[in-house]
């Protein structure tokens, strides 16, 4: 599989989400995917403890460990590619978690409008 060309929400350049721990559908710290990636992982998100508890509550457990799968779960501050429709609804029901737009994959448009994506945008300088 090869990831789908490398471009922000923005039209820039895609950056790093995360690589400690690696996020990405690819494991490579970005948020690329593919058609393979049926959950499209694009939207570059720092994690909440009140994100991470809707996601637990809703069947997603991000914050548990299942090292048999290499994962270490997450915590509040940690960078996360989440899946597109769960930021959308994590978004809808008020405790949609802060978004990287630099970081986020341009497929995140193809399921959540831009304006929703900037209301939650950090703002670096």
């Amino acid at each position: 599989m090869k990831p789908d060309t490398s471009v922000n929400v923005l039209g820039g350049a895609l950056s790093i989400c995360g690589t400690d721990p690696l996020t990405g559908y690819f494991r490579d710290g970005m948020c690329n995917t593919c058609d393979a990636d049926q959950g499209s992982h694009t939207v570059c998100a720092v994690m909440t403890a009140e994100f991470l508890a809707f996601s637990k509550y809703v069947g997603n457990d991000l914050s548990t460990s299942r090292p048999e799968f290499g994962f270490v779960g997450l915590k509040a501050g940690d960078p996360w590619c989440l899946c597109a429709a769960r930021f959308l609804q994590a978004a809808e029901e008020g405790c949609g978690p802060q978004v990287h737009l630099e970081a986020t994959h341009k497929r995140a448009l193809e399921i959540v409008p831009l304006e929703i994506l900037q209301r939650h945008a950090i703002i670096t300088n």
